[in-house]
């Protein structure tokens, strides 16, 4: 049940970063959300399917390797919470 809950809380932190504006976010917010959501629904990246190669591309795929060390289970849960504490502000 705990496991049905997180992806409950998830669904419902991405809808409220659905609603928010990206460019009210710093840079680095954004990509630690992006990298987040990544490791929460994809788990860690395979890198040898990135074909495509360009500055921003390059700053997500960082952002998503550094943080590879991760569950899906935790990236979910720092998602809620960056979630929470940016809607808080």
């Amino acid at each position: 049940m705990a496991k049905k809950d997180l992806d409950i809380r998830f669904e419902k932190a991405v809808e409220i970063a659905s609603k928010m504006s990206q460019s009210s976010l710093p840079q680095d917010v954004q990509l630690r959300l992006y990298a987040y959501y990544k490791q929460a629904t994809f788990g860690n990246l395979d890198s040898s399917k990135d074909s495509n190669f360009d500055l921003r591309n390059a700053f997500k795929t960082n952002a998503w390797l550094q943080i590879s060390h991760l569950s899906v289970d935790e990236a979910k849960e720092l998602y809620i919470e960056s979630i929470h504490l940016l809607q808080k502000k």
